[in-house]
Formats: C-alpha cells, structure tokens, sequence
C-alpha cells in the first residue's frame, strides 16, 4: 500500500471538492453542517488540500457557545466529568475481575478465566457439589481472587486492596468508596466461609 504524505487524505473515488468552481478530488474531510451525536458521527465536507487547509484556517470551534460553555470546553479536565463505562471501577462489567486490581495483566487474565470456568462448570454440573456459594463466588470475583485460596491469601488480598482504594491512601480522593465498600463486604462474608482452609 503506497504511503500518503499527507495525513488525513482519503482516497476521493470520483468525489470532487466541494468549493464552488474547484475540479480537484476531494480528499480530505472536514466537519460538515452537522454534527455527531445519537444518530451518527454526522456529516463531512471534501476539499482539495489547497482548500481544506483553507477551511481549517477559518474554521471556528467555540462558534455559537456562550463563554461559559467556552471555559468548560477549554478545562484541562473537559470531557472528564462523567466516567465512561470502560474506565468506571468495575469496567463495566458485573462480578467480573478489573484491570485495576492486579498488579500483574497475567494474573487479571487468570482471575477472569477462573471466573468463566467456574460460571460454565456450574451451569454444567448443577448436580455436582460446590465448593463455595454463589453469594461466595460473587465475593471472590469482586476481589478478583480465585477458588484455590486460603485465609492467609484472603487477608493478604484484603490488605492490599484496602491500601488500594481508601480515601486516605489516594490524597482524599472519594471516588473509589463504592469499590472499597464491595470489598469489604466480599472480605466479611468469605472469612466466614467454611469452604476455606
């Protein structure tokens, strides 16, 4: 595949510029007259290069917001004020081990396929006894640890994510109280368990 100088430029397929008396192609996309939202990324306009640069160089971002709306648009922390799903502290996904909570991704990826196995395995053999509750289970996967754990590991891993999570231990930051809450409440009902040894 030949290598375009130019960032940016799609191949025109028959399109032509869109400035009025231009014959060129229409390589490069600019924002056209709407914009992205629930219905789709919206529309562009295809320039020429001579043209697309002209239209950068006039194009106006901040146009029809009021300046207060341009001062949150323009904050370090804009687009940052509500957490998407990928980034939340469960990753979006329920009872499912996160990223977050392991040092190491092998041990991340471990956690999650013990987690499967165990949900496949007790879907397939709902005669067989389990080891631990399903209640027990939800806690486990909640701190991220497996079926094959003693009371030592519990408390090992209690420990660290408590130092992982408190508020004390991020500069006040409250934003992980609700993890640090789940993780309390797997750690109180598995170190009752009797499954463990």
């Amino acid at each position: 595949m030949k290598q375009s100088r130019f960032h940016g430029r799609h191949d025109p397929e028959g399109r032509l510029c869109e400035r009025p008396g231009c014959r060129e192609g229409g390589e490069f996309r600019a924002p056209g007259g709407r914009g992205p939202g629930f219905d789709g990324p919206g529309s562009w306009r295809w320039y020429c290069l001579e043209h697309v640069r002209e239209f950068n160089a006039g194009y106006d971002w901040f146009a029809g917001m009021e300046a207060d709306e341009i001062i949150a648009a323009q904050s370090p922390t804009a687009g940052w004020e509500t957490e998407t799903r990928a980034f939340k502290p469960d990753a979006g996904i329920d009872g499912m081990p996160n990223w977050a909570s392991f040092k190491d991704p092998l041990d991340a990826i471990g956690a999650r396929s013990a987690s499967i196995k165990r949900q496949a395995a007790s879907g397939a053999n709902r005669g067989n006894v389990r080891r631990f509750s399903a209640e027990e289970d939800m806690a486990l996967e909640a701190m991220g640890l497996g079926t094959q754990i003693d009371r030592t590991q519990l408390r090992k891993r209690y420990a660290e994510l408590v130092r992982r999570y408190h508020p004390d231990r991020n500069g006040g930051d409250r934003s992980y109280e609700a993890r640090l809450g789940r993780v309390v409440e797997a750690y109180n009902l598995l170190k009752a368990s009797r499954a463990l040894a």
